[in-house]
């Protein structure tokens, strides 16, 4: 029997994979990868390190950043699906992970048990021109990927002992008996590079998710492209609103630094690995296990 090597290493391998075939990550004939700031020479050189070590092609052209930045999230989305859903050892129930196609509170988190009064918020909102002056869209929150748990059924719940019935526990949410919406577990904001706004828009969905919720609060994670540790930081440093950020490739990120980079920016990188506030997208699944 050929040993392939750990499924989550298999599984980094083919999203890197899927990232080339879906040409979110590619080299233009002067080597300039796609998700580097042209005019930023630290940023060529990090990116086209890494573009470099995970085979990137030359392309004529690279996709409009809408197009790069959704097909970023659906292979997000596929390597969250095929990771996490292999831990049910680790985390037992049944979970979905999926890539979120809506912009609006009720198409987004609302369907959630956690933020399932946002639904009627955003039809209250939308009847009240005066609401809507005062609330604005702070209230809506749309996430990149999202992975949900859906409320156990009783027998589930008694599998080994009686450990309900219908007098006790009756506003737990994890209870199918009490409520039947999927309870949000986790949100990934998906950004291919950090530039602009990019960055404080993930923080804001972030502190929305704090704001807005009823219950627990669902892990809260970025993954990002982004080459430039200065950017990285602007996200990953400080506490209190994201759990971390992961990179979706960091030890070629660290290798591209360490040869081209000068010593604040290896220092800036080092500061945020070993403060656990930037990791490697293969860290993901097994954090979100917690």
């Amino acid at each position: 029997m050929v040993y392939r090597g750990a499924l989550f290493t298999r599984e980094r391998h083919s999203y890197h994979r899927r990232l080339l075939e879906e040409e979110v990550l590619t080299l233009t004939a002067a080597g300039v990868a796609s998700n580097a700031d042209g005019d930023q020479k630290a940023s060529r050189l990090y990116a086209a390190h890494i573009a470099d070590a995970l085979g990137a092609r030359v392309r004529n052209e690279k996709l409009a950043g809408q197009t790069a930045g959704e097909r970023f999230e659906s292979v997000c989305a596929e390597f969250a699906q095929a990771t996490f859903l292999e831990l049910g050892h680790l985390r037992p129930g049944t979970w979905k992970v999926e890539k979120m196609p809506g912009r609006r509170a009720a198409s987004g988190v609302a369907r959630f048990e956690q933020y399932s009064h946002l639904a009627d918020l955003d039809e209250a909102v939308r009847m009240n021109q005066s609401l809507r002056a005062i609330l604005g869209n702070d209230y809506g929150i749309a996430p990149d990927v999202v992975i949900s748990r859906s409320p156990m059924p009783d027998s589930e719940i008694n599998a080994y002992d009686e450990l309900v019935d219908d007098t006790v526990a009756r506003k737990a949410a994890i209870r199918r008996a009490n409520q039947p919406l999927p309870i949000l577990h986790a949100v990934i904001s998906c950004k291919w590079t950090l530039r602009t706004d990019r960055a404080q828009n993930a923080r804001s969905e972030a502190l929305n998710l704090i704001r807005n919720r009823k219950g627990r609060l669902p892990h809260v994670a970025v993954v990002t492209g982004e080459p430039t540790p200065a950017r990285i930081s602007s996200l990953a440093l400080g506490t209190g609103d994201i759990d971390c950020v992961y990179h979706f490739a960091l030890p070629e990120l660290v290798a591209a630094v360490d040869e081209h980079g000068a010593d604040d920016a290896v220092d800036l990188l080092n500061t945020m690995i070993t403060g656990n506030r930037l990791k490697d997208i293969a860290d993901l699944p097994l954090d979100l296990a917690v």
